[in-house]
């Protein structure tokens, strides 16, 4: 049993160890993975970040763990196999992947195993932004990917959790995990009939389902209704989802500190 990096742009986590098999989430350049046993290049465990159970293909793994200084703040970035824009790139890494800084060169800083970045991409590990629901309003067009919580896809708990850990909070991975958590954390937001009393920045959930406000009429979300993230008028989505699927099950609030 051993700890292992991805040094891929994105590895998925999957419920078989096949290719094809159904991708439950993902891991991130530089995360974490658990590996309990290996079989057929392939590797059962746990990711660190959240808990995640799955197989992960030991090609996109390397051991051992190196330190993580930097994270992606922008919502995506190549890896350049040079410090020059002129190189060619290795592949992408999404907003949140962990870098671990190597040497500088220019503008560029080395992200070992990995290649190099443009350094005004990254933060320093710990270093957040303060508006979770802007954040996600960055990923507004990303197509809607089921397991995904990359820049270039993602599912709505994946889009949830990836605003919320830019901004230095750190929930589970499913919506209805996220959903009990945020009622233990935060404070519950009564709505009527007519959703009076939403904010921005609020959470509201249904079953198997989560968005976030952008303001008391709008909610961002990745959804399969669309196939996309949108923004769009919350009295719509209610209704909408409560037509073909559930009623909201809670709306949640970050308390002041």
């Amino acid at each position: 049993m051993t700890d292992f990096q991805v040094t891929s742009g994105v590895a998925p986590i999957r419920r078989a160890p096949e290719d094809d098999a159904e991708q439950l989430s993902q891991l991130l350049a530089g995360e974490m993975f658990h590996v309990e046993r290996e079989e057929n290049g392939w590797g059962e465990g746990v990711s660190r970040l959240d808990g995640y159970r799955g197989w992960v293909a030991m090609e996109a793994l390397s051991a051992p763990v190196l330190i993580p200084t930097h994270t992606v703040s922008v919502l995506r970035t190549y890896v350049f196999s040079e410090p020059d824009l002129k190189s060619a790139p290795r592949f992408l890494i999404s907003m949140n992947a962990k870098v671990s800084a190597g040497s500088r060169s220019g503008k560029f800083i080395e992200a070992q195993r990995l290649g190099w970045v443009f350094e005004s991409h990254l933060a320093p590990l710990g270093a957040h932004e303060d508006d979770y629901a802007a954040v996600a309003e960055r990923f507004a067009g990303t197509p809607y990917q089921w397991g995904g919580k990359e820049s270039l896809g993602l599912d709505c708990s994946g889009l949830v959790q990836t605003a919320l850990e830019r901004a230095g909070v750190m929930v589970p991975r499913d919506s209805g995990d996220q959903e009990a958590w945020a009622s233990a954390h935060w404070d519950e937001v009564e709505i009527d009939e007519e959703l009076g009393g939403l904010q921005r920045g609020d959470l509201m959930f249904w079953p198997g389902h989560v968005g976030i406000l952008t303001s008391p009429e709008t909610i961002i979300h990745a959804n399969a209704f669309h196939m996309l993230t949108v923004a769009e008028p919350v009295s719509r989505t209610v209704m909408r989802i409560a037509y073909r699927h559930a009623p909201v099950s809670g709306v949640f609030r970050a308390r002041d500190e």
